[in-house]
């Protein structure tokens, strides 16, 4: 289940619309027309991405009157993250590596 979490929100992530989505959601609720408004796209087009963003568990949607009004959830990206900073390790372990062997080698030249 983890994993089709992860797909569903990294799937959510990779398009820039629905990134920028997010971040406008981040300042707090909005419709799906004030979603689109940045992007110059349809009602439509918005409510698309919302739809996956949605899927991924990263929005809640809820009707208010005629408008559907759009709210940030957090989790998954909690998740995302979770899940990055196992490579953040692997990564920072071999980089303090290669740091040393230049460091030695640096050591190792005559200088002039």
């Amino acid at each position: 289940m983890v994993e089709y979490r992860l797909d569903a929100t990294f799937h959510a992530l990779a398009d820039p619309t629905r990134r920028g989505m997010l971040a406008h959601l981040a300042l707090g609720e909005k419709s799906i027309g004030d979603l689109a408004e940045p992007f110059a796209m349809t009602f439509a087009g918005a409510a698309k991405h919302v739809k996956v963003l949605e899927g991924a568990g990263l929005v809640a949607r809820r009707k208010v009157g005629r408008s559907y009004m759009c709210a940030l959830k957090p989790t998954p990206l909690a998740e995302a993250e979770q899940w990055l900073k196992q490579w953040e390790k692997f990564w920072t372990v071999r980089l303090d590596a290669l740091e040393a062997i230049i460091a030695a080698d640096q050591q190792e030249k005559p200088h002039g």
